[in-house]
């Protein structure tokens, strides 16, 4: 039997507030949420899955009067209520080889109101802002730890591996890990090898606790690192046009419009943003989505963004809350050494020289 720990239940009416609203304008009577970005969402940040990213073990029918009714296998529903989803829900209990995927009459399935439901959690309650906090606090103190901590004959596995166990060392989960040392430096997505990192070594980790990912990118260097030093500057230059570009209010399609136009006015070539990926609205889904030249969706006020300027050689990235007051940086450590641009401390690669 699973050990019962105290599970907070807060958010969830506002929540199903949101999800109601969405049902009238649809003209339905109720939603099967069945993804881990939606479930984690109402659930308070409840592990839905058993492989780390894995597929949810539970699938909950929601109404417009606000009644909760959870479908999970039966080899998961102590540890589930026990652990993960406190209040007031009704559970129904399946083998644990059914199908959690059963619609019933009246009600529709997550993926054809999925737009509507990503707005809907996409304005972070107080309480979730409190969480994500402490969590971009916690990650970026523990990167900070790790790469003070690294040595250039480590491998990048070898670095990965101590990152990994920082996520779990502060409560959270390892989403992604990616190293990439001197020999690797140009690799959009360098998943760790035995490469040694050398000279320079670029860490990216996502961590998730209580469903929200916190995503951000460092570089150590062990030598006099001065090699990248202009297009570094340039890059954090298109960073500050990103992040004055994620207004509320604003079309996603006109900010990654503004996103393309950074590149170009910062001397990396009009077709610069093609080479990776932008980032993106982020939360209870690394990417959420992913943005790109046809997205759709207005930026909300006290959403949360991780966006991911890149160039060969040189990267950025951090958790930031966007809102009417400006930017807010989650993943910060107040010791790792930056650069003011444009009012924001911005970081710098940690010279280990």
């Amino acid at each position: 039997m699973a050990v019962s720990i105290e599970v907070d239940a807060g958010d969830r009416p506002a929540k199903l507030r949101r999800v109601a609203s969405v049902l009238e304008q649809r003209g339905a009577g109720a939603v099967v949420l069945a993804t881990p970005a939606s479930l984690a969402w109402l659930f308070e940040g409840a592990r839905t899955g058993v492989p780390l990213g894995g597929a949810p073990v539970l699938s909950a029918l929601v109404d417009r009067d606000g009644r909760v009714a959870i479908t999970t296998l039966a080899n998961e529903v102590d540890r589930l209520a026990a652990e993960e989803i406190g209040g007031d829900v009704d559970w129904r209990v399946v083998p644990w080889h059914a199908s959690l995927g059963d619609i019933p009459d009246g009600a529709v399935a997550e993926e054809e109101i999925a737009g509507e439901l990503r707005a809907a959690r996409a304005s972070l309650l107080p309480a979730e802002l409190d969480r994500y906090r402490s969590l971009g606090a916690d990650t970026a103190a523990a990167v900070t730890r790790v790469l003070g901590e690294a040595r250039p004959d480590w491998s990048e596995r070898t670095l990965a591996s101590r990152l990994a166990a920082a996520s779990y060392d502060i409560g959270a989960e390892p989403s992604v890990v990616l190293v990439a040392g001197a020999s690797r430096s140009r690799v959009q997505h360098p998943i760790p090898t035995d490469a040694p990192l050398g000279d320079r070594a670029l860490a990216v980790v996502t961590t998730v606790r209580r469903g929200l990912h916190a995503s951000m990118s460092r570089w150590v260097a062990f030598s006099d690192d001065q090699a990248n030093t202009d297009a570094e500057a340039r890059l954090r230059e298109v960073e500050a046009d990103v992040f004055a570009a994620a207004r509320p209010g604003r079309g996603y399609d006109d900010v990654f419009r503004d996103i393309r136009a950074a590149y170009a006015a910062n001397g990396f070539g009009r077709d610069a943003w093609a080479r990776h990926h932008q980032g993106g609205p982020t939360g209870y889904a690394g990417r959420d989505p992913k943005l790109a030249p046809d997205s759709v969706g207005t930026v909300a006020e006290r959403q949360a963004f991780a966006f991911n300027p890149w160039v060969p050689g040189a990267k950025l990235e951090d958790t930031i809350i966007t809102s009417s007051a400006g930017v807010e940086v989650l993943t910060r450590d107040p010791v790792w050494p930056t650069a003011d641009v444009r009012g924001l401390p911005r970081p710098l690669p940690l010279t280990r020289a």
